[in-house]
């Protein structure tokens, strides 16, 4: 997937100019063979740098984390607006099963716990190009996903991004990976290995890894110096009942490793 370029950004506003859609009345169906359905498919969507275009609108509509990133498309104050407000009814019902990770998904954590259902069906993260976070509770609750490969040029996962993912069991990290914040992977019940060994990573947040009841082995770089309060709570089999503080518990993983 290319990425792209101020020219197609500057094409995509000619070609879908909508004082030009005189001729789309209200109830138009334009994502079935019209020419603004073809123009559509040809065209990158707009909403900043982070939004790749993407030929599976029914993917893209579905997953309700991209309305923000719609919403903010040039031409949805006019005649489109109507056309994604009817997608978006129309797909209401139908499950995640993915999800897609874009950089202005920050989720807050009444909209998480109201999504928490339907983020159980999902099984697979789609990382968009150019981000560089995971959003805040961008993936918590996806209680069925069990692996999950995050790119190269993330530099940080949000506050509870993967928070309730009681199925995961394996996450690889990027070299670019510099902090995980605060409830990150709690409640990853299933999650056994960390390897950052071979990031940059720098800090990690309070009880990021609280209740990861599975979790046996966690390889931490030299470059990861700052910890929060309670990060390995609850981890009993990486982290033995009798050493409590946090700097004790920093100086035994790496005693370990």
């Amino acid at each position: 997937m290319s990425k792209i370029t101020s020219e197609d950004l500057s094409n995509a506003i000619e070609t879908l100019d909508p004082n030009n859609l005189e001729v789309i009345g209200d109830d138009t169906e334009v994502f079935k063979g019209s020419e603004l359905d073809s123009a559509a498919d040809e065209t990158p969507a707009l909403g900043g740098d982070d939004f790749m275009h993407t030929d599976d609108f029914r993917r893209l509509f579905v997953d309700f984390v991209m309305v923000d990133t719609l919403v903010s498309m040039r031409w949805l104050d006019r005649k489109w607006h109507k056309v994604v407000e009817e997608k978006l009814i129309e797909l209401e019902d139908e499950p995640f099963g993915e999800i897609i990770v874009h950089g202005g998904n920050d989720i807050s954590v009444s909209e998480a716990y109201a999504r928490e259902e339907r983020m159980k069906q999902v099984t697979k993260v789609v990382f968009l190009l150019n981000i560089t976070k995971v959003g805040d509770h961008a993936c918590s609750w996806a209680s069925n996903l069990v692996v999950v490969d995050i790119p190269e040029g993330i530099t940080s996962i949000g506050i509870g991004s993967f928070a309730g993912c009681s199925s995961l069991k394996e996450t690889t990290f990027p070299k670019s990976l510099t902090s995980i914040g605060n409830h990150s992977f709690e409640g990853c019940l299933n999650l056994e290995q960390v390897d950052l060994l071979h990031t940059n990573i720098q800090q990690l947040g309070r009880q990021a890894f609280r209740d990861c009841k599975s979790l046996r082995e966690m390889k931490i770089p030299d470059s990861l110096q700052t910890f929060g309060t309670d990060v390995f709570a609850n981890c009993s089999k990486l982290v033995p009942s009798n050493i409590g503080t946090t700097s004790e518990v920093v100086a035994y993983l790496r005693s370990i490793q």
